[in-house]
């Protein structure tokens, strides 16, 4: 155990060495054309997920009527993408560890295009299901390693508007769906899901894999070819290979970790910040409240399309904005404001709710309602949607990453399943005391981020993981 201790003081003190060795040059666009392609061929598996996500949406009544499904039928249909997210979610890491980054999205992108043909042909139930089952299973490894891949070819500098650019391909998907689907059939639908995984596919040909995970397999030169492709010919990748490489043979003298292994006090904080944020992202709500936005805004007296089509528009915006401020405010303010925003908008939501069931200012529910929805999800938009999913792909180190991350990721969707599955419920217990439940778990979100979520901008994987589990 000593000699782990000197092994982590080491890497401690090891980035100020390597800064002083030069001067910073700032990147061109040369050194970062394969970053921003490789981001751009990533994302495509981010625009599958939230094809998927969004699918089930706009389609309800034509599927229904033609393949007469019941609405329990249906509501299996639609809910058990969320399994196989799940499973996709346990498995994630482990297929990212064991086959690379690339392969991972190779095998998520398979089981999204065999899913989509599954709907694409289904005549009755059992392939819709079967077809869905695959979507979810794509969309939980795709929601792991996308994140994961995008913070560990990223310079520092930009390492957190490219990680976020994940969370504004789901949105773009999902708002398109919306969109689209009102035009399209179902089985149209469900064959343009291919496209994103096609164009991955195609993508993944030329891009390099990730040096970090090369460097962990013991692949030196290979892992030296992907940094300098991805750095650019001329950059002097020197000071960056040696950071990685010595980090890793530190972190190699440490024991295969299992899922156990976590709860060790080196690495408990990474995985408390990891599955906490997660923990506070679906909590808040945010899931149950997508998936009704339309009953929402119909029970408080608003026109449900309007009110649906501004949420869609304003959250792709919002989030855009955010991708872009990312690396300047830091993680850790954007997660402050965006909890703030999430606790306004739903007591402004709940008091429309008080408002309506008391008889009080009818005239202004409806107005107080999709204020209440619109300020929530720009404020979700705005940090608690992306940054969870950026700070969990910086902070576990490259030997427990796999397993912490799908443990992170196994949260994320039972939140998502758990908080979708308990809407309803709740409305029906109390429509205002439910924003209320709501807005409480967000301001406890605030207060865990203040707490317990270190700062993470402008600092390299290595730095940020050393400053985490030495602490």
């Amino acid at each position: 155990m000593a000699t782990n201790q000197e092994d982590m003081e080491k890497g401690q003190n090891r980035a100020p060495l390597l800064e002083a060795a030069g001067p910073s040059k700032k990147n061109t666009k040369d050194d970062t054309f394969m970053v921003y392609l490789s981001t751009f061929v990533a994302v495509c598996g981010s625009y599958s997920f939230g094809s998927c996500a969004g699918y089930s949406s706009p389609i309800q009544a034509a599927i229904r009527d033609d393949v007469n499904l019941s609405l329990a039928e249906y509501s299996l249909f639609g809910s058990i993408l969320t399994f196989g997210a799940m499973i996709g979610a346990i498995t994630s890491g482990k297929i990212a560890d064991y086959i690379g980054r690339k392969g991972a999205m190779i095998v998520s992108s398979g089981f999204c295009t065999a899913g989509w043909l599954s709907i694409y042909f289904a005549e009755g139930v059992l392939l819709l299901d079967i077809g869905r089952l695959a979507t979810g299973y794509g969309m939980g490894v795709f929601s792991y390693v996308v994140p994961v891949f995008i913070a560990e070819i990223a310079p520092k500098d930009l390492r957190g508007a490219l990680t976020t650019l994940n969370q504004l391909m789901i949105c773009t998907a999902v708002s398109v769906s919306f969109i689209i689907g009102t035009f399209l059939t179902w089985r149209a639908l469900a064959i343009l899901g291919i496209v994103p995984c096609a164009v991955l596919l195609s993508g993944l040909v030329i891009i390099p894999e990730s040096p970090r995970w090369l460097a962990k397999q013991g692949k030196h030169k290979e892992f030296e070819a992907s940094l300098r492709k991805l750095r650019g010919k001329n950059s002097d990748i020197a000071a960056e290979a040696a950071e990685i490489q010595e980090y890793i043979d530190t972190l190699e003298k440490l024991p295969k970790a299992k899922l156990f292994d976590l709860f060790q006090r080196q690495y408990l904080r990474s995985v408390t910040i990891g599955v906490g944020l997660m923990v506070c992202q679906q909590f808040g709500g945010i899931n149950g409240i997508c998936f009704y936005t339309s009953s929402i805004f119909e029970s408080a007296g608003f026109p449900a399309d309007i009110g649906t089509i501004i949420y869609a528009i304003l959250q792709v915006i919002i989030t855009a904005l955010g991708a872009a401020f990312i690396d300047r405010a830091g993680r850790k303010p954007l997660l402050v404001i965006s909890g703030a925003g999430l606790v306004l908008g739903c007591l402004l939501t709940g008091s429309s709710f008080f408002l309506k069931e008391h008889g009080i200012a009818p005239g202004a529910t409806p107005a107080l309602a999709v204020t209440g929805i619109l300020v929530y999800i720009g404020a979700f938009s705005a940090g608690m949607g992306a940054v969870p999913w950026v700070v969990m792909s910086e902070i576990f180190p490259i030997n427990i990453k796999g397993v912490a991350g799908s443990l992170a990721t196994l949260v994320n969707w039972f939140g998502a399943w758990a908080c979708s599955y308990t809407f309803n419920f709740l409305m029906s217990w109390s429509s205002y005391g439910t924003f209320i439940l709501y807005a409480s778990v967000n301001a406890l979100a605030i207060l865990f981020v203040i707490k317990v979520v270190p700062e993470t901008k402008g600092r390299t994987l290595e730095q940020i993981q050393n400053a985490i589990n030495t602490s």
